[in-house]
């Protein structure tokens, strides 16, 4: 046994328990049991909120990071606030940068959701980052990660972190089967608003449906999981991971429903809402 493998095995494996590692991280657990997840999408910087998503049924969190004026201090008091909610915290960092990545993981995050993937090295990037070595180039530092996770976090968390690359354009689309097969990456998302913006075409468009449909085998026959807006649950075969919509949109939809207006998605079933065309 060479001396990387063994440095692996050791970096791979808790201490405690039976030789098996401690997975807290249920988003993992679920979609390697084969279940479906569900993520509700976190834009404001408010732990009030945050907790309010984090608790009512989703199991796992998407906070937006690329589009929205958080900061990482809201982030990361947002994520302690509820520490040991159901939710696990996801966080879509603004680029595969080193700082973006170190600040999401060191506040807790168990979720690494890049986005704009055209270059696999952005990929590789996010795995190096999020991961301890002797897999990935993490370094030790600050932050909530222990007080959430526990005192044998540095053990466990490569095996508890996880890598969402997402497709957001024609190149990314070509690349889909490259970047599911980096070691790393778990789930590979399609975002169905960026891909019809950077096509041209519209969800149901034979042209489109043709294009994610490929990304998606091509996802899947690396062995990775597929993610979708949650328009598309139980409407396409084949994804496991899904994103739901902002508290914003869903404070919305409550407000219909409370008023006797009704709520829900518009448009047509199965097609996911054009991001940034909500109404204000």
């Amino acid at each position: 046994m060479t001396k990387f493998i063994a440095l692996t095995l050791i970096a791979s494996f808790s201490l405690v328990g039976q030789g098996t590692p401690r997975i807290f991280n249920t988003v993992k657990t679920k979609l390697a049991a084969g279940k479906q997840v569900v993520g509700g999408t976190v834009q404001v910087g408010n732990p009030d909120t945050y907790c309010a998503m984090a608790n009512s049924g989703y199991d796992f969190t998407w906070i937006e990071m690329q589009h929205s004026p958080m900061s990482y201090q809201d982030a990361a008091n947002m994520i302690f606030a509820c520490k040991g909610s159901p939710a696990m915290p996801f966080v879509r960092v603004p680029d595969a940068t080193e700082g973006d990545i170190q600040k999401a993981v060191d506040m807790g995050a168990v979720g690494i959701i890049v986005p704009m993937v055209e270059d696999l090295q952005k990929v590789r990037n996010a795995v190096k980052f999020a991961k301890y070595p002797p897999i990935g180039k993490r370094s030790l530092g600050g932050g909530n990660y222990g007080a959430i996770w526990g005192p044998d976090y540095r053990q466990i968390a490569n095996d508890n972190i996880m890598i969402v690359a997402m497709v957001e354009s024609p190149k990314g689309a070509e690349l889909a089967a490259e970047m599911a097969a980096i070691p790393g990456v778990d789930v590979v998302f399609i975002a169905s608003t960026d891909l019809s913006s950077f096509t041209g075409l519209k969800q149901g468009d034979p042209a489109y449906e043709a294009l994610v449909s490929k990304t998606r085998d091509a996802v899947l026959k690396a062995g990775k999981k597929v993610a979708g807006p949650l328009a598309w649950k139980g409407v396409r075969e084949g994804y496991h991971f899904f994103q739901a919509p902002s508290e914003t949109s869903l404070i919305k939809m409550g407000v219909k429903v409370s008023l006797g207006e009704g709520g829900g998605s518009e448009g047509k079933k199965g097609v996911a809402p054009t991001e940034g065309a909500e109404k204000h």
